[in-house]
């Protein structure tokens, strides 16, 4: 029970981190281009980031689909590195908090998610089997 829990309020926290993101790229077009061109990166970037927010978040919440709610996780954990090794390659590592904070909450959100949901994804391991491999782990300690 606490595992479902700690899904719903990762994936929310998570979910309003992409969509007030993508917001701020919308509502401060000239600060965020800006700020995209000071990374190194093309101004054009702007509205793709936007739109692959927007669409992680669908893909995660709705989950309509395992195989795309498990590629958006990973679009999501390549951008958030990304976004705060950029951060940090500028010599803002203030700026990467929020990527940080966002790459907690996506891994707590992917290893919890089978307990959560109807449809287990192939890739996240199941709460019973990470109990098993934990026993295992202790087993051998101990021995």
């Amino acid at each position: 029970m606490v595992t479902i829990y700690i899904y719903w309020i990762s994936t929310v926290f998570l979910s309003f981190i992409y969509i007030s993101s993508a917001i701020i790229y919308v509502m401060k077009r000239d600060w965020v281009g800006e700020t995209i061109v000071g990374f190194g990166y093309p101004r054009y970037l702007q509205p793709i980031l936007v739109a692959v927010k927007v669409l992680a978040v669908a893909a995660i919440v709705s989950r309509v689909n395992v195989a795309l709610s498990d590629l958006a996780y990973a679009g999501a954990f390549y951008h958030l590195l990304l976004s705060g090794l950029a951060h940090i390659g500028v010599r803002k590592p203030k700026g990467a908090l929020p990527a940080a904070i966002g790459l907690a909450l996506l891994a707590a959100s992917f290893t919890t998610q089978n307990a959560a949901r109807q449809t287990p994804s192939p890739y996240a391991r199941s709460a019973a089997e990470q109990h098993v491999t934990l026993i295992k782990r202790s087993e051998t300690w101990i021995a």
